[in-house]
């Protein structure tokens, strides 16, 4: 199985990672989206939400942008990381499972407000 975790402001896959909405989980087996649900976000904190989505067995993270930390914290659990997405959180995931989503690379390096992405 796979979990995959998308940033999002309902069913959209947001721009700023750390200050989305919501992270919608899909649950994933042999290419196919088996469940789906929503969890807020808990608050964004240096280092926070990679840990939180680890724990709940989070595989992949899809985003609009993230900060390099965050990035840097996911890859050291293992969690792949793909930014650069928009549209419907859906969408993106069978994009990724028929591996036509690929990562940017897109990293938040200027902030206009403190802490976002």
């Amino acid at each position: 199985m796979l979990k995959i975790a998308i940033a999002c402001e309902g069913e959209v896959v947001t721009e700023h990672f750390g200050h989305c909405l919501n992270f919608t989980l899909f649950e994933t087996e042999e290419q196919k989206i088996i469940k789906q649900t929503s969890v807020a976000n808990p608050g964004h904190r240096p280092g926070f939400l990679p840990l939180f989505l680890r724990d709940l067995g989070v595989n992949v993270i899809i985003a609009g942008g993230m900060g390099g930390g965050a990035i840097d914290l996911f890859n050291e659990y293992g969690i792949e990381v793909i930014v650069g997405a928009s549209g419907g959180a859906e969408d993106n995931v069978k994009a990724y499972l028929s591996g036509e989503l690929k990562s940017t690379g897109s990293v938040c390096h200027q902030h206009m407000h403190h802490g976002e992405c």
